[in-house]
């Protein structure tokens, strides 16, 4: 293939689990032909990534090239800007919670309320 005629496309990082191979989303919009709606279709490639630089989240450029594998037809050219991406797990915020929950627990399991003090306060 001509290096002229290689088609180069903007997309993000969806998943990096394989070896040398990260897939690349591509989200466009296409307007429907009878309903003249917008709909949001999605592409997805399989990027060659030799060293394994892109991270999930990742924008990248990617490029067309000769097939590597049975879906493998593009290689990646550059990474356009990172994401950041929290390294908390689901598991510690719900351990966080469970923590704050007890402490807000009393003796008796009722729930304290430090703002309505009722001292002094005659019935």
């Amino acid at each position: 293939m001509a290096k002229q005629m290689r088609k180069v496309r903007v997309a993000s990082v969806v998943r990096t689990r394989m070896d040398k191979t990260a897939v690349v989303e591509l989200v466009w919009r296409q307007r429907h032909t009878l309903y003249r709606k917008q709909m949001r279709r999605v592409t997805r490639f399989y990027v060659h990534d030799p060293l394994s630089l892109c991270k999930l989240g990742d924008t990248v450029r990617i490029e067309e090239i000769r097939p590597i594998s049975k879906t493998k037809h593009w290689r990646l050219l550059e990474i356009l800007s990172r994401r950041q991406v929290a390294d908390i797990q689901p598991s510690e915020l719900e351990a966080d919670a469970v923590i704050e929950a007890v402490e807000l627990m009393g003796d008796d399991g009722d729930i304290e309320d430090d703002s309505s003090d009722d001292e002094g306060v005659a019935e």
